[in-house]
């Protein structure tokens, strides 16, 4: 394809990317409403798979094709930019307020999970079936438990009253609709605009090292990075925050549960610089919501700026072991 359309169409992908979050922030609240679970959990679940759907395409195929390292770096990539990046930006566009149910479950787990892939990878060099069977068996064990919770948590109960009485009454049967297609642009325009953004690069004589360091990296992250602002700007707080959590959840135990079942997956370069990077924002973005109850303007240009040298290390001293590679 000639670059200038790929360009082109680079444009198009961008612009898939903003429609597309915004309907599916508003079907997925909609969605919460109309069928009685509080929008966090439709954050946690719906909206952060949906998102986190091109993770699980680059993964599977890297699996398919025997470039285990792919798959892990692309997990461990994603959830550090869901942290630092995507969180970061979000809360400077509005502070976030934090939904204390997150500290009961989904946050220990998120942390949790990102230890147990570390150990994993760090003490047998990659995952194999075995390890794909418990994280996918983890990942159905926490989806009973949040729906259980959704239903019977009492705070919880109180936040969808609270819901419902500001309910838009938009009904199950065109919510769904709504939040179906705002994944589908949301997917395609992703891998127009990773498209169009590479073939740009290449236009400018960028290297094919930064291309893949920056671009491709972020690539997979950019439905999330769509949802979390668009979920800002309307005000969808738990839908912003649940989506951060939630992806990195589904990237870990759905993503590397599913892909070694494929094809076993070698850590490689992916080294333990990386996992600590992941493991630590993780750690961070808890004492955050912890201390204040909400991610301020502050801290998520702390969370912006942690990325930045991140990605600068990889780009400068990429010897050191970097993912996305």
């Amino acid at each position: 394809m000639h670059p200038v359309l790929s360009v082109l169409l680079g444009v198009v992908g961008g612009a898939l990317l903003c429609f597309g979050a915004d309907f599916l922030v508003r079907g997925g609240a909609a969605l919460a409403r109309a069928v009685g679970v509080p929008t966090l959990v439709i954050g946690l679940t719906v909206v952060a798979f949906g998102t986190s759907a091109p993770e699980l395409v680059v993964s599977v195929d890297a699996a398919y094709r025997g470039t285990g390292e792919i798959a892990i770096g692309n997990v461990v990539g994603s959830n550090i930019c869901n942290i630092a990046l995507i969180l970061g930006v979000s809360a400077l566009v509005r502070p976030l307020p934090v939904n204390k149910s997150l500290f009961k479950l989904d946050l220990p787990v998120m942390i949790g999970s990102s230890l147990l892939l570390t150990l994993w990878c760090v003490l047998r060099g990659g995952i194999g079936p075995l390890a794909g069977v418990v994280f996918c068996a983890l990942l159905a064990a926490y989806l009973i438990r949040r729906f259980y919770n959704a239903r019977h948590d009492k705070a919880e109960a109180e936040a969808l009253a609270a819901e419902a009485a500001g309910s838009d009454g938009m009904r199950w049967y065109a919510a769904l609709p709504l939040t179906l297609l705002g994944i589908a642009m949301l997917v395609v325009g992703g891998r127009l605009f990773v498209g169009g953004a590479v073939a740009a690069a290449r236009l400018l004589h960028v290297s094919e090292a930064v291309i893949g360091l920056t671009v491709v990296a972020l690539g997979t992250s950019l439905p999330e990075l769509a949802t979390g602002v668009a979920a800002a700007l309307r005000g969808e707080c738990d839908i912003a925050v649940g989506n951060v959590i939630g992806s990195n959840l589904f990237n870990v135990l759905c993503i590397l549960g599913i892909s070694p079942l494929v094809s076993p997956l070698r850590s490689g370069r992916v080294t333990f610089f990386d996992f600590g990077v992941m493991v630590g924002c993780s750690l961070v973005l808890y004492l955050m919501m912890l201390t204040g109850r909400k991610i301020s303007r502050l801290e998520g240009g702390a969370l912006l700026a942690v990325y930045v040298l991140y990605i600068a290390k990889l780009a400068v001293f990429p010897e050191w072991g970097g993912v996305w590679r």
